[in-house]
This record gives structure tokens, sequence and C-alpha cells, in this order.
């Protein structure tokens, strides 16, 4: 039975989570929805300090193509957001995601789309700088837009941009109690780079299956080397006898014994 290849997509991911979760980005923790689906990513957003979004704890999820790094993935936020550029089912508006083509309507050079150099790293600094630096120019939700660029204008005084921001970080504190999880509120605690935990050791199986994969793909591939090299200098033929394959070499007659 033929052994099924990996997906290089499959393999691509696994490599980026377990760099992730040993080299955090600053304010973020990853995991799979599922362990046994790397398609599928779960991402816990802390506010960052000095910002309206101080103290937030906020839950999306990361959606992988089968062709990634190919083509980009998607970016859901699943926890209700008040933002010019996420629209109202929580999906971020952001060139980065945004499908490598042609497109002159849109406003965006085709460097600022997303190219198969890019990856979940870039994808998370870039929501993180998105949050603190709405691009209002092409809003997904205008009427946050308009909000946003009057408390902006203001420099704070029309505040009700703010107070809409400030009343979903405090919501977010029960969701983050019910998770058991510690928000930051400080600098010092949200620059503290910390491993996430594995919950069972599914995904060090996982890496060591897709490990493995590669191994005996490579096994395979020297082991018909190596036959090919045996019939080329054994002159080897095969021939099917009441359906039984027997193996005759030239230099061998037909008592076994070889020719001298």
């Amino acid at each position: 039975m033929a052994h099924q290849a990996t997906p290089s997509s499959q393999k691509a991911l696994m490599m980026e989570l377990k760099s992730l979760q040993e080299q955090p980005v600053e304010g973020f923790r990853i995991t799979l929805v599922e362990e046994s689906d790397l398609y599928n990513w779960e991402v816990a957003i802390f506010g960052p300090p000095n910002t309206l979004y101080e103290g937030g704890y906020f839950k999306a999820h990361i959606k992988f193509p089968v062709d990634y790094p190919y083509s980009p993935p998607t970016f859901r936020f699943l926890t209700k957001m008040w933002h010019p550029n996420i629209y109202e089912n929580g999906d971020v508006c952001i060139s980065i995601l945004h499908p490598p083509v042609d497109d002159p309507q849109s406003g965006e050079l085709p460097s600022e789309r997303w190219n198969p150099t890019q990856n979940v790293r870039t994808i998370l600094l870039s929501v993180i700088s998105l949050l603190n630096e709405p691009n209002t120019f092409s809003p997904a939700n205008v009427d946050a837009s308009v909000m946003f660029r009057k408390w902006r204008d203001s420099k704070g005084k029309d505040k009700e941009y703010a107070e809409i921001i400030r009343k979903q970080v405090m919501s977010t504190a029960a969701e983050a109690e019910r998770d058991g999880v510690k928000v930051p509120t400080t600098l010092a605690e949200y620059c503290v780079q910390t491993r996430v935990p594995s919950q069972d050791s599914s995904s060090d199986l996982l890496y060591d299956d897709l490990y493995d994969d590669d191994m005996e793909e490579e096994d395979e591939e020297e082991d018909e080397s190596e036959l090919e090299s045996v019939g080329e200098a054994g002159g080897m033929t095969s021939v099917e006898d009441g359906g039984t394959s027997t193996r005759h070499y030239d230099n061998q007659d037909d008592s076994g014994n070889e020719e001298s």
C-alpha cells in the first residue's frame, strides 16, 4: 500500500505552531481548536497597556487554507469588537490577509497584500498594530470609523468611541475568569513571554508523526534507488511463473551457481 505523503501546509503549520509556543509574540497565546486539526487555531489577544484595549481579553480564530502559505488564512474575532477595520461578523479587514491579486480599486499596493513569505507571526503583529492604529480610508465598519476619527481629532474630548471600547474590555473579564487566564495589566507583565503549556502530548506526537513521514519518504526513495542500482549492476530481470515472481541475474546459471 502506497504511503500517503503529508501535505506541505501541515508541515509548515506545525513548525510555526511550535515556534510561536516556544517564542510567543507579546500579548498573544496560540492553541489549536482541536489537537488533531492544524488548520484551525484559537488566538487569545491581551489588550496592550496604555491603550484603550488595556486589560482586555479578546478571542479569535485563524483558519488556514490547504494551500497555505500560498494563500492567506482568515482571521475572525469571536469576541464582539467595535473597530473601523473589523466587520460585524468579526472578520478582520487588513491588507496582509488579502489574496495577492492586482486590484487597483482597493487602493492597496501588491506589496501590501499576502505573499508566501508572510506567516502567523507577521499576521499577529499586524493585527495588534491595527487595533491601536485603525485604517479609516477603507473601513469595514463605517460608523466605528467616523466615531474613531471624532475621538482622534478631538484628542480624546469626544469620548463616545473610547467609552464603547472600555465597555467591551470590561465585558471580557468574565470570560478570562472562566478560562482561568490572568490578563496582564502592566507593561512588564505584558512583555513577559511564556510558553503555552500543552494540555497533553498530542502536539508533540503530531510533530513526531510529521517528522517520521519525512524520514519514511526518504527511506523509500533510498530503497528504490538501491534496487535500481542492483538491477543495473547485476542485469536483474523479473520473470513471473504461475503468479510467482522470480528474479534471475545474468551472471547466474539455472543451477544457481555463478558462471566463472
